[in-house]
């Protein structure tokens, strides 16, 4: 059985505890987890599954992820929707209820609802962070992943000097391999000429596949992003028949709120591997495209 035959698999699964084991015997071999007694199969399937089961490769993600959140502590350590609730409310981002064909989790984020004189590149960053946290506890993400749309439209020089290129370093290594999730496409629309300045920043930190993953549809966006969405899904602000985007970042902004203390308590532990409950994997409401 291959590895995405075996991503379809339950956690459950007595086909899946040979991987479980391997990955958790390489894991407590490593300096970056030598003080971690055991760590759980749910926690670990999260890697297993964004690698298709490749030990090699998820003990890597793994150890990638662990690294990251010890010297981002800045970063990983902040995952309060309340804290920047200010910029949630402005209907920055947003999770689409439908996931799309191919049963990936769908992301907007508005950048010209981000006023960078009242939330620093952190903060924005950190919102990323909490969404990945919370979507790769579903199952169905693990196995299908994630779609990202940025909308540039508003995008400022303040922004631009919100970027350094240490910030652009570790927004890349999340991006890439150090976050159990699979990245399977990035699109830009709206985005001006001084956006490919910092955008040339960040993409040498980028690995090959992300990069032939990202699309750039320029303000003409309505009849390319259908070749890649179903109208069905995106909002009307996209050129689609779904909800609108302001009802969809206020349904995510109230997702994330309710979650609070499970992302505290991803935040504060040494691994991030906490218990969760049937209810913490879910997000409520949930749709699926047919």
């Amino acid at each position: 059985m291959n590895g995405p035959q075996l991503s379809e698999l339950p956690d459950d699964s007595e086909q899946l505890q040979p991987y479980v084991v391997s990955l958790r015997r390489g894991a407590l071999q490593a300096s970056e987890l030598s003080a971690v007694r055991t760590l759980s199969d749910g926690f670990l399937l999260k890697f297993l599954r964004a690698r298709d089961f490749d030990v090699d490769l998820s003990l890597k993600l793994l150890l990638n992820y662990q690294r990251w959140r010890q010297e981002s502590p800045e970063i990983s350590g902040c995952l309060s929707p309340l804290s920047v609730l200010g910029l949630l409310s402005t209907s920055y981002h947003g999770v689409l209820p439908q996931r799309d064909h191919t049963g990936s989790r769908v992301l907007v984020y508005r950048i010209g609802q981000w006023n960078p004189k009242d939330w620093s590149a952190f903060q924005v960053f950190s919102i990323s962070l909490m969404t990945s946290e919370i979507i790769s506890m579903e199952a169905q993400t693990q196995r299908r992943g994630l779609k990202a749309i940025f909308d540039l439209q508003g995008w400022s020089l303040g922004h631009a000097w919100q970027i350094n290129p240490s910030l652009a370093r570790k927004i890349s290594s999340v991006l890439s391999d150090s976050f159990p999730l699979k990245v399977r496409g990035i699109h830009l629309v709206n985005e001006p000429m001084f956006f490919r300045p910092v955008f040339a920043m960040i993409r040498p930190f980028l690995p090959e596949k992300i990069k032939q993953r990202i699309h750039m549809h320029g303000v003409d966006y309505h009849d390319t992003l259908g070749d890649f969405f179903s109208s069905a899904i995106l909002p009307p602000e996209y050129g689609g028949e779904g909800p609108g985007i302001e009802e969809v970042c206020q349904d995510w902004t109230n997702q994330l709120l309710r979650k609070e203390t499970l992302l505290q308590q991803i935040a504060t532990h040494p691994t991030a591997d906490i218990a969760i409950t049937a209810e913490d994997s879910l997000i409520s409401g949930e749709e699926t495209e047919g």
